[in-house]
């Protein structure tokens, strides 16, 4: 054996029983399990006493926006130092492949607030294909997959228009689609409060899930609505999966804004009779009740029209950016959910401008008092001044929502997490210790075997990974050894960077990737490919 980690408590990721075993590896994978009292003991080149501590398959984030931080952050020390060996890229429906020169550039001015302008990143593919490639030849911390995004094959066929997809367009997305799926995406995304992808049809979204269908990929849609309407749009993507025969996976299923307080067992109940009825549905979620997007994000999907330089315009234009406030805060925008916009609800996170930084940390109605002027004044000065960059906080969260969606039996984890920004949400850095430490050990919500399943064995199995997700001998060994006494988040809002404390050892393929609870120079994750189904 290469290595054989010892008198470890065993999580195996399975949701069964905890075990004290020996676990030996070789070549990257899982060679032998030893139970106590089995037999003699494996011997390998180096051991590793692992007394006190849980061996638990290295967690899954089914929802990540480490895009370009993986190429422009070797050392990933927000997600490697949580025990994360995977994510899952290209979420929202936006990411940065396929695309040409034109879309490129409007995509990148589209997510700013999520990535940064990328300026620091030289972006030298256009396909998903050359996305993955690129990801391998550099190197990167922890493994990825990638989802197709709907909204960036929407720009590249359609453009940012808010209308409906000639034939022709819509048969270049379904080539856009399937190329994606056949270069190794496992899926794809929409972000449908998100222009362009939200001008898409339920007509178009069930085409091209049923090319997603084909390849035996799976669709994960951010929905029109997680305030007013949010059940309908759940039932709508459920609606349009089922017509397509394409497996489901609900992006961060929340129920948001004072609206849906309490709401909960509603959305679980619709989502137990589609299972009921047969559809294959899962879910993510992140243990925390504020929510983070882009300050642009908000805004009504017609002032998205044309994309990123005509929402300049608009903003500039003071009769269309009256008529955007009262969308805002008196219809309540199809951005913002249906719901009229609580300015003291929406904080700024993080500016591409650093002469802007004074508005981190601070409402848009308290800087606004500040100032003097009305909260809609603030944010379109800083939309306009920040090139729509800004990332805000929007606090619209229920605690009771988020410990009853966790609990269901078809949730994983996913930290939706944001890593731009001076103070980004604490979930990025965050999520995996906090289920841990807070809902298994501190509430006992969850107990530690049933967690460990939602963040390793589900989600493999959503991704349709045979060698991932559990220990099990022939698996690949990316595994995280972490003390239950003591796993916690340490990241907060007032620190959000902060690392978690009781997680000394993550391994990828075998190698060390952090050891004595410090990142080592192992580069060893890889693009994870969807296995070819056609």
């Amino acid at each position: 054996m290469d290595l054989v980690i010892r008198n470890a408590r065993v999580v195996d990721g399975s949701g069964g029983p905890s075990y004290r075993a020996d676990v030996g590896l070789a070549a990257g994978r899982i060679a032998e399990i030893r139970r106590e009292g089995e037999g003699p003991r494996p011997s390998g080149r180096r051991t590793l006493d692992a007394h006190g501590l849980a061996l638990a398959p290295g967690f899954i984030d089914m929802h990540a926006h480490s895009d370009l931080a993986l190429l422009r952050d070797p050392a990933h020390e927000a997600k490697a130092a949580q025990g994360v060996t995977l994510e899952v890229l290209g979420q929202d429906g936006l990411s940065y492949a396929p695309v040409d020169d034109r879309t490129l550039a409007e995509v990148r001015t589209a997510i700013t607030g999520w990535n940064g302008d990328g300026s620091d990143v030289t972006f030298d593919w256009r396909t998903v294909g050359e996305y993955l490639d690129r990801l391998d030849r550099q190197g990167i911390a922890v493994n990825a997959a990638y989802l197709v995004p709907q909204g960036t094959v929407r720009a590249l066929a359609v453009g940012w228009d808010d209308r409906p997809a000639t034939a022709a367009e819509l048969d270049r997305m379904r080539r856009l689609v399937a190329e994606g799926l056949g270069q190794g995406a496992m899926g794809m995304s929409s972000g449908l409060t998100y222009t362009p992808g939200m001008y898409a049809s339920d007509a178009e979204l069930t085409e091209l899930c049923r090319v997603v269908a084909a390849y035996g990929g799976y669709y994960c849609p951010h929905h029109r609505s997680y305030g007013a309407g949010a059940l309908a749009a759940y039932e709508e993507v459920i609606a349009v999966a089922g017509r397509a025969g394409c497996a489901l996976h609900l992006a961060h299923a929340v129920m948001n804004f004072r609206v849906n307080e309490g709401r909960a067992p509603e959305l679980l109940a619709l989502l137990d009779s589609a299972l009921a009825a047969g559809a294959d549905i899962t879910l993510d979620t992140y243990p925390y009740t504020p929510g983070c997007t882009t300050l642009a994000a908000l805004l009504p999907s017609w002032a998205g029209e044309g994309g990123p330089a005509a929402v300049l315009a608009r903003l500039r234009d003071d009769v269309t950016a009256e008529r955007i406030r009262y969308a805002l805060e008196v219809e309540g925008s199809d951005g913002c959910h249906g719901v009229p916009v609580d300015w003291d609800a929406v904080e700024i996170s993080g500016v591409a401008d650093p002469r802007l930084e004074e508005h981190v940390g601070r409402t848009v109605a308290r800087t606004a008092r500040a100032r003097g002027e009305r909260p809609w004044e603030t944010a379109r000065r800083l939309l306009i001044a920040d090139r729509l960059g800004p990332t805000i906080l929007q606090h619209v969260g229920h605690e009771e929502n988020v410990r009853a969606i966790m609990r269901h039996a078809a949730h994983t984890g996913g930290s939706d997490g944001i890593l731009h920004g001076a103070k980004p949400h604490p979930r990025a850095y965050g999520t995996f210790p906090h289920y841990l430490g807070r809902y298994v050990r501190e509430l006992g919500l969850l107990s530690l075997e049933e967690c460990v399943a939602h963040l390793t064995s589900r989600p493999a199995r959503r991704l349709r990974l045979p060698d991932r997700g559990l220990v099990r001998p022939g698996h690949i060994a990316d595994l995280v050894l972490f003390d239950p006494e003591s796993v916690a988040s340490g990241s907060t809002f007032e620190a959000p960077r902060a690392l978690p404390t009781g997680i000394p050892y993550v391994l990828i393929a075998g190698r060390f990737v952090m050891e004595d609870g410090r990142r080592t120079d192992v580069l060893a994750g890889r693009a994870v490919r969807r296995a070819p189904t056609r």
